[in-house]
């Protein structure tokens, strides 16, 4: 690892969930209007071949994690349950009234906030609702995130006898001190249970979450982590680095100091250290963050060129539409994006209304479109092509001249009217989407909006 190039690239910069990112998105002009048409129109072309995705953002948690920047809701009422579940279904109920024809969905995602906050009825409640109104495509996946401090047997049984196969545990880090500082207390014999539960149930695919770069961690504690999550040998691991945005309103990352994290380097030389010592373990790098097995799907998706990236992150299949549902959850129908209000109290009223709750969105213009193509290429595969020229922007001539500084720095090589980032780059792989983002070019933030890219 070269720490100069640690120094250089070290820089504010999005996580490309998509493109636009958020804050360049151009909300003067959005309307709800617009989005159903823009929704609309993707459904009618790719319902029937390619089916839906469905995101449903369960936001409440019984405490704080001190590291997280999702919408949440603090509270140890479970009496919110029920009425959050109506209200989700009865926005679904909107968007199937929408739409013209059942819906076919591919894949179904519940994310948090801590989804297994919910008790295993009111899930099933939740699931059965969706799919009363839906068909399932063939190759569906059902996918959940899970607390292993509160995900029992019971939630495991009944999702899974919804249909879900995958889920995501939440790991962090195994030392006690940084758990201490992140605030999520979890010993690793919880993390034991509930993933032998898994697989015990059935589970074809169980996925842990870690996290580098996170307050008072050091290399040492990146390995012990490693090292434990390899006795259970998850088929999937998230290994990301830790996003600094205490900025962001209702984050709580106050808790403790700038200088008690990991300097840019120090944080590297953890992400190298992990990379290596999974990969000694049998992991194969996927994209940016992920790693998994050779039998995991996201896998053979690597291997099938058919890796895509949304706002859900890496999946094993594409589709060209996904409706997100609940508070602050984010919808894509490729030509456009649109965003749930993130206030509870304002969500039920909207959706007791009969109005769809997106209160921003952006409509891309052609020129978006290009862009996005390049960077979910090299987001998913590390490399892209402009030959074709419905694929060629005016601002090639600027992008080329950064990817040259690039090329020499070792990161991207040059190919016929195309690049490829190396093995060496890869780990910059948002700076080399950064060269391809026009708008974040043009006008670079003035205020603090994007994590650290190292």
């Amino acid at each position: 690892m070269c720490s100069s190039l640690v120094n250089k690239y070290n820089v504010a910069g999005p996580r490309y969930t998509s493109y636009p990112t958020v804050p360049y998105w151009d909300d003067a002009s959005f309307s709800l209007k617009q989005w159903k048409a823009s929704l609309s129109k993707s459904f009618e072309e790719s319902n029937a071949s390619e089916g839906i995705s469905l995101y449903i953002h369960l936001p409440f948690c019984e405490r704080m994690c001190t590291f997280c920047g999702c919408n949440k809701r603090i509270t140890k009422r479970h009496d919110v349950e029920e009425p959050y579940v109506r209200a989700v279904l009865k926005e679904w109920s909107l968007y199937c009234k929408l739409l013209k024809g059942r819906p076919i969905i591919k894949e179904l995602h519940l994310g948090g906030g801590t989804p297994t906050f919910f008790s295993p009825e009111n899930l099933e409640f939740l699931i059965k609702g969706i799919l009363r109104r839906a068909n399932l495509a063939k190759d569906y996946e059902f996918s959940f995130e899970g607390h292993p401090n509160n995900t029992t047997r019971a939630h495991l049984e009944t999702l899974y006898n919804l249909g879900f196969t995958r889920v995501s545990f939440g790991v962090q880090d195994y030392n006690e001190a940084v758990q201490k500082a992140i605030n999520r207390i979890q010993p690793f014999e919880n993390v034991k249970q509930a993933t032998l539960t898994a697989r015990e149930i059935g589970y074809t695919s169980i996925g842990h979450d870690i996290i580098f770069g996170l307050p008072f961690q050091t290399e040492e504690h990146v390995a012990k982590t490693v090292e434990l999550t390899k006795a259970l040998m998850p088929d999937r691991i998230a290994f990301y680095s830790y996003a600094h945005v205490p900025w962001l309103k209702g984050n709580g990352q106050r808790g403790y100091k700038d200088e008690d994290l990991p300097s840019g380097a120090s944080k590297r030389a953890q992400y190298e250290l992990g990379k290596k010592l999974l990969s000694k373990a049998g992991y194969h790098e996927i994209g940016m963050d992920h790693f998994a097995l050779e039998g995991d799907s996201l896998f053979k998706a690597m291997q099938a060129n058919e890796l895509h990236r949304n706002f859900m992150g890496y999946t094993a299949s594409k589709t060209q539409a996904m409706i997100g549902l609940g508070v602050s959850s984010i919808s894509d129908s490729w030509y456009g994006f649109a965003q749930n209000v993130k206030g509870i109290e304002e969500y039920y009223h909207l959706v007791d209304q009969d109005i769809i709750p997106v209160y921003r969105g952006h409509i891309l213009n052609s020129e978006d479109l290009i862009v996005r193509k390049h960077i979910l290429n090299l987001m998913c595969h590390f490399e892209t092509s402009w030959n074709d020229q419905s694929l060629y922007i005016e601002e090639f001539k600027d992008i080329v001249f950064k990817l040259r500084e690039m090329e020499a720095d070792g990161l991207v090589t040059f190919q016929t009217h195309g690049i490829k980032v190396t093995p060496k780059g890869q780990p910059y792989v948002r700076n080399v989407c950064m060269a391809f983002d026009v708008l974040l070019q043009r006008k670079q933030p003035s205020t603090r909006l994007f994590s650290m890219t190292v």
